[in-house]
Formats: structure tokens, C-alpha cells, sequence
């Protein structure tokens, strides 16, 4: 190889390397853009330019038939069936047997399996207070206890329904900064919407009865 050609291959080898960094970069900077314009729309739900629904309930259900007696379970929308999520889970605290059968409802084709019971089990037992505090009203300092007849608004954001036949909806905690999350699936031969994620559940803000430094 003579010296022209070692000269050339080196240029070529720089030359490649050099656009392989401005392509990594560039694919970078767009994934961070990406992120960042994510975390913002959750960040930004209720603050207008997003849809909301609320829902009023003038009693919280107690087995499978009253939560079915509400006209949201048609399960039409994912606000609907997402509201829904929320109000079954009121009842864990007295009753998880009959919030399982609330969900082998909310799941559809699916079952409330043992992984999902522990889910509950973990996030829930002797925390009853985290699922009144998505109601209207219920803050730390009145111990979460929501306005009644209780309301609870969902919330979408630019991206929830991206993907077909999915949707990540939002419910917002009187004990916490960021809206949570709500994973659903659509059926699309009867057009519901059915709970696949409830992943809304991690910790809030203690009561202010509970909290030793209040």
C-alpha cells in the first residue's frame, strides 16, 4: 500500500468516525428532547391543553354488582374505566376479596392473578388513605378525607394514546407533586377499555394524624 492510499484509508477512517459521534450525538440529543418533553407533559396535566373528565359518585361501591350498576362500566372510554379502577380499590381495606372481582371486571379478558393481589396487598394493607386521596378534597391535613359525593377527574396527556389500542391515563393525589399513571387496553371488538397497569399506587405524602412531625 502505497503512501497515498495509507493517507486516504486514515482521512476515510477519521472521516467516518467523525460522523458516526455527530450521528450518536444527534440521536442523543433527540432521545433527551424526547424525555424531557414526556416528563413535562405529565408534569403540565390540568394546566390546560389536556383533556379531563370528573366523575361524581354518591356512594362507593361494596361488591362486583354495585360497581356494574354505575353507568361508567359500560367501559366505553378509558376515563371511564380508569374512574372506575380508583373507586373498586376504596373498598380493599374492608373487603380484598370482593376489589378482586371488582377487577376480574375492570380486566376483561384477563384475571386479577396472585401477582397482582400481593401488588395490592404490598401498596395497600394499613394504606387505605392513598386511594381517597385521588378524590376531590382529600388532602394530608384532613387525613385524605374527600368532599362528599366523591369526584375524581382523569386526566390524558399528548401521549397517552400513541399507541393503538393502549392508553396511559392520570390521576392526580392530594398527597402528591405528579399525576399517576393508569395503564389500559382496548378491546377492539366491543370498543372497552380494560386495566392492564395500576401503576398510580406508590407512596404519598403520610396524614397529618400519622405523621410524627406534623
Amino acid at each position: 500500500m502505497g503512501l497515498f492510499d495509507s493517507i486516504k484509508n486514515a482521512l476515510g477512517s477519521s472521516i467516518k468516525s467523525e460522523a458516526r459521534r455527530t450521528i450518536h450525538n444527534a440521536v442523543d440529543t433527540a432521545a433527551d428532547k424526547a424525555q424531557d418533553a414526556a416528563v413535562n407533559a405529565v408534569k403540565n396535566i390540568g394546566k390546560g391543553g389536556n383533556s379531563s373528565k370528573t366523575f361524581k359518585f354518591e356512594k362507593l361501591p361494596v361488591t362486583v354488582e354495585d360497581l356494574k350498576a354505575y353507568p361508567e362500566a359500560s367501559l366505553d372510554s378509558a376515563f371511564k374505566t380508569t374512574a372506575l379502577a380508583i373507586v373498586a380499590l376504596t373498598r380493599y381495606e374492608q373487603d380484598p376479596q370482593a376489589v378482586y372481582a371488582m377487577f376480574d371486571f375492570l380486566k376483561g379478558p384477563d384475571d386479577t392473578n396472585k401477582h397482582e393481589q400481593q401488588f395490592f396487598e404490598e401498596r395497600l394493607k394499613g394504606k387505605a388513605y392513598k386511594i381517597m386521596s385521588f378524590f376531590e378534597g382529600a388532602t394530608p391535613e384532613n387525613d385524605y378525607k374527600p368532599k362528599e359525593p366523591y369526584k375524581i377527574t382523569v386526566y390524558e396527556n399528548p401521549y397517552s394514546f400513541d399507541e393503538e389500542n393502549w392508553a396511559t391515563m392520570y390521576v392526580k393525589s392530594g398527597g402528591a407533586d405528579n399525576p399517576r399513571p393508569v395503564k389500559l387496553r382496548k378491546k377492539p371488538s366491543t370498543g372497552q377499555w380494560f386495566i392492564t397497569e395500576m401503576q398510580c399506587l406508590e407512596d404519598i405524602r403520610t396524614p397529618k394524624s400519622d405523621d410524627p412531625w406534623a
